[in-house]
């Protein structure tokens, strides 16, 4: 007997969904059933992908997002819900990478990657958990009590990498972040999880693993390849289940065991 998971009826906020995992994610959710609300700042990115996904039978909508900016996310949550309806499902993919060593970096530096990848994701799931609450006590409609948020960190969370501290430092607050809102959430039937990707192969780093040095770190990895961002579709689905009910607060390593 086959098993499946269906989404339809669910509405989906994704963040960062203008290109690599992000857009892949969009388009799992989609093909899952669910009413995808593409977020991000490069609007006609989305609106490519937007055409992709009704291209293949989807619904998709275009939502302009700067995460670092609390009014752009209220605005952007409140204008998907008006348009789309209530949002059951936040994947909090938003987020950006740079790698210096320790005594390089700058002020401008730490403060772009904290500002995105850590208090940006915080806002965004403070903003879209307030109205998963406030529907969770009956103070506000919808049709569906509950919610899935998906936080994206990274094995550079969990394990400590030469000269990417700070990344790895944003990412660790968003593990911790997960865990912080799983345990306050929870009982309102908000579940909060977290993925963390080992490499993956995007548009953003596909040029590196051309070379000499990328060739040298795919040697490192247990299997000697970096992933692709359908790899993570599965864990995706099943942190976005109805059926996942009992998983929250974990986080979830998909790194071929290179986090191991």
């Amino acid at each position: 007997m086959a098993y499946s998971i269906d989404l339809s009826g669910r509405v989906a906020f994704v963040t960062g969904a203008s290109s690599g995992l992000g857009a892949q994610f969009a388009r799992t959710l989609s093909r899952a059933g669910a009413a995808v609300v593409l977020a991000s700042r490069r609007v006609d990115r989305l609106k490519d992908l937007r055409a992709q996904i009704e291209g293949e039978g989807g619904d998709a909508h275009v939502i302009e997002l700067d995460v670092t900016d609390i009014d752009s996310i209220k605005s952007a949550v409140a204008h998907a819900e008006t348009e789309v309806g209530s949002i059951d499902i936040l994947v909090n993919n938003a987020g950006v990478a740079s790698t210096q060593r320790i005594q390089e970096v700058s002020e401008d530096n730490y403060d772009y990657m904290f500002n995105a990848n850590v208090k940006g994701a915080f806002f965004v799931a403070q903003e879209v958990g307030k109205r998963m609450l406030a529907r969770a006590k009956g103070a506000a409609p919808g049709s569906y009590t509950g919610g899935r948020i998906v936080n994206i960190a990274s094995v550079a969370g969990l394990r400590v990498f030469s000269r990417n501290a700070v990344y790895g430092m944003s990412k660790a607050a968003v593990v911790h972040m997960t865990k912080a809102m799983a345990l306050e959430w929870g009982k309102y039937g908000i579940n909060v999880n977290a993925i963390c990707p080992g490499y993956i192969d995007t548009e953003i780093n596909h040029h590196h693993w051309q070379t000499g040095q990328g060739q040298k770190l795919v040697q490192m990895l247990p299997r000697k390849r970096v992933g692709q961002p359908k790899d993570l579709d599965a864990v995706l689905i099943m942190l976005c289940a109805d059926e996942s009910h009992f998983i929250n607060g974990a986080v979830i390593s998909a790194d071929d065991g290179f986090g191991a």
